[in-house]
């Protein structure tokens, strides 16, 4: 009786959520009701046929990066780079006004899309992982299942390490719940409504994934960057390994010199990874000149990356600035991710950084916000509709070494790693007084990967990474005259952001992030 009593409170609160119109789209647990494709004869699920609808499904799991631009990239820069001194929010508004001001909420639209999408993301790949060794076809081998099911394990651990990063204490999701039946629902209800892990059991997952992945994961192929080879696994362990509930610095050097090994190094032209093709490359692109393809695909220093072309191109592109292959498409409305006057100035502390063309370019257009509308910064590592968008590069692995090295007491080899982008960049080799104690070489680093990967993501973490969040945040708003006032001081409860409170409302398990 209080079995069929709890089964009939559990389907009231579903059927609830259902009338009010309340998505489950966050979940991240795939229902076979949306994946399966067929039924043995004893009426057995069937998630995959056969070996054309394993490989369907991988290439969905490769594009997932590529097709989820928001949440991914444009949220992850509105985050790391608007939330940081980097960059202002660009178009102010309600979703992204907060996060320049330090004022984010749990009502944010923003955090909402992105927890979803990487829920979404993760059902995906725990969709391959669970399922493909089940697949009877035996054209399909296990070398291949294997393969395919440790691919999908490390694009788990991407998606669960931006995750635990942005909001702490999430769900930890590794299986699938089956449909929601009258018969089933006491048992798969928690699956629907997992309860929130703790960073070091995530952390320790990510870890595990990625040590599975290096076993049957392809090797790099360097004319396709694509892919979730062993070397996006590698760099992936060295910057897990660099985060405090795994820090282990032995192997952040151990994981950074396993990609390097990989044949991954700086290209000589820092241009060739954000530039483009031109028509006539004579002529300004104001002048009917426009872009017609990126200028490089699978560098040598790209690790993983999501490839556009024609016809099948980004749209992000126009978030930023100008789209150079349409000089005058979507440029009538702000746009996000402003260029910071404490960035420029960074940019210009040293004569000739030639990373600062690279990074921001200026631009007339209609509206004054942050500059004069005559000579406006804009973003510029992303500047055509075919533009790559690097998830992971070289330079950002190599100065993690430099990070450890320092940790490590090692602040001459700190330098000298430091000294590689610089020269690439255009500059002289750091000063003798800025490795003579751990708090200069520390303030040459942070500045370092400041300007080497500017607007790409990383900054915030950077400072939470370092404890340099209180420091450097709530000093810049006094000395950055661009920046709206500051609503909130950053504490250390800062250093995560608030879950959905849509998710909240629709998961019980859940618990708001302290501070919000």
């Amino acid at each position: 009786m209080r079995k069929r009593m709890k089964t009939k409170y559990i389907l009231s609160i579903i059927s609830a959520c259902l009338l009010a119109s309340c998505s489950l789209d966050y979940d991240p647990v795939a229902s076979y009701s949306d994946v399966t494709e067929g039924v043995t004869a004893d009426s057995a699920q069937v998630v995959f046929k056969d070996k054309a609808a394993v490989l369907s499904h991988r290439q969905t799991l490769i594009n997932l990066y590529k097709n989820g631009q928001e949440h991914w990239y444009l949220d992850m820069l509105l985050l790391a780079e608007s939330h940081s001194d980097n960059a202002y929010a660009g178009a102010p508004n309600a979703e992204t006004t907060p996060f320049e001001v330090n004022s984010i909420e749990g009502s944010n639209t923003n955090l909402k899309r992105d927890w979803n999408g990487h829920m979404g993301n993760i059902a995906q790949a725990n969709k391959m992982i669970n399922n493909v060794e089940e697949v009877k076809d035996p054209s399909l081998t296990d070398a291949e299942k294997q393969q395919f099911k440790s691919e999908a394990k490390i694009l788990r651990a991407m998606i669960y390490f931006d995750m635990v990063r942005i909001w702490g204490n999430v769900p930890l999701v590794t299986s699938i719940a089956g449909d929601i039946t009258s018969e089933t629902i006491t048992d798969v209800y928690p699956a629907y409504f997992p309860p929130q892990t703790d960073e070091l059991t995530l952390y320790l997952q990510i870890e595990e994934d990625l040590l599975d992945g290096l076993q049957y994961a392809p090797e790099n192929n360097a004319e396709d960057k694509t892919q979730f080879s062993k070397s996006v696994a590698r760099a992936m362990l060295a910057k897990v390994y660099a985060e405090k509930p795994l820090r282990d610095y032995d192997k952040v050097i151990q994981y950074a010199d396993a990609v390097a090994a990989d044949g991954f190094d700086l290209v000589a032209d820092f241009s060739d990874l954000f530039g483009v093709v031109l028509t006539d490359p004579g002529l300004p692109p104001s002048q009917e000149n426009k872009a017609i393809d990126a200028k490089a695909r699978n560098t040598k220093e790209t690790i993983f990356e999501a490839q556009f072309f024609q016809g099948n191109t980004n749209w992000v592109t126009w978030m930023y600035g100008r789209p150079l292959n349409n000089w005058t498409e979507a440029f009538t409305w702000l746009k996000w991710i402003t260029p910071s006057r404490d960035l420029i100035k960074a940019f210009n502390s040293e004569t000739g950084d030639k990373r600062y063309e690279e990074t921001v370019v200026f631009y007339s257009c209609d509206w004054n916000v942050y500059y004069p509308a005559n000579n406006y910064p804009f973003m510029y590592k992303c500047r055509s509709a075919y533009n790559s968008v690097i998830k992971l590069r070289y330079a950002d692995i190599l100065l993690l070494k430099a990070e450890a090295l320092i940790a490590k007491g090692d602040y001459s080899g700190a330098a000298a790693i430091i000294n590689k982008t610089r020269q690439r960049a255009g500059l002289s080799n750091l000063p003798a007084s800025a490795s003579a104690s751990k708090e200069a070489i520390l303030d040459a680093y942070l500045k370092e990967r400041r300007l080497e990967l500017a607007l790409e993501g990383q900054r915030w973490f950077d400072l939470v990474r370092l404890e340099k969040v209180e420091e450097v945040m709530n000093a810049v708003y006094a000395k950055d005259e661009g920046r709206p006032a500051q609503i909130y001081p950053f504490t250390s409860l800062s250093y995560i952001l608030p879950i959905p409170q849509d998710v909240i409302d629709q998961n019980p398990n859940l618990v708001q992030n302290p501070g919000y």
